[in-house]
């Protein structure tokens, strides 16, 4: 079984900045991608940046600058830095990972129960 815990979300205001963290932990082989998506109400879910095995990163384009995805492989840990918030980028955001499983040597991703992200004054 694999699961995904992340912490760190909270209200911060706007400009502020603001840390999540993700530990992957359970029957994992190999962690092949790792990341955040979010959504903010009433909208779909969104890819805000992820990191593959090798360091290599994506971001959406309207946050590159502003936010940034790593990763602590040694611990399974993938982490987002926000920077100079708006009040947009309030929503639940979600870690996920692309991994192999032990047991099963199946391959898909898995995702954690979201943390919630508030900015505002």
């Amino acid at each position: 079984q694999v699961q995904l815990v992340e912490s760190g979300g909270g209200l911060v205001q706007p400009g502020g900045s603001l840390r999540l963290s993700c530990v992957v932990s359970g029957t994992i082989f190999k962690i092949y991608v790792m990341g955040w998506y979010r959504q903010a109400p009433g909208k779909q879910r969104e890819l805000v940046g992820r990191i593959d095995s090798g360091g290599s990163t994506i971001y959406a384009d309207s946050l590159k600058g502003r936010f940034t995805v790593s990763r602590d492989s040694a611990k399974n840990t993938v982490f987002l830095q926000m920077n100079s918030l708006k009040p947009e980028d309030t929503a639940d955001y979600y870690c996920y990972s692309d991994l192999s499983d032990s047991v099963t040597s199946a391959r898909r991703d898995y995702w954690g129960q979201g943390t919630q992200v508030t900015v505002s004054s």
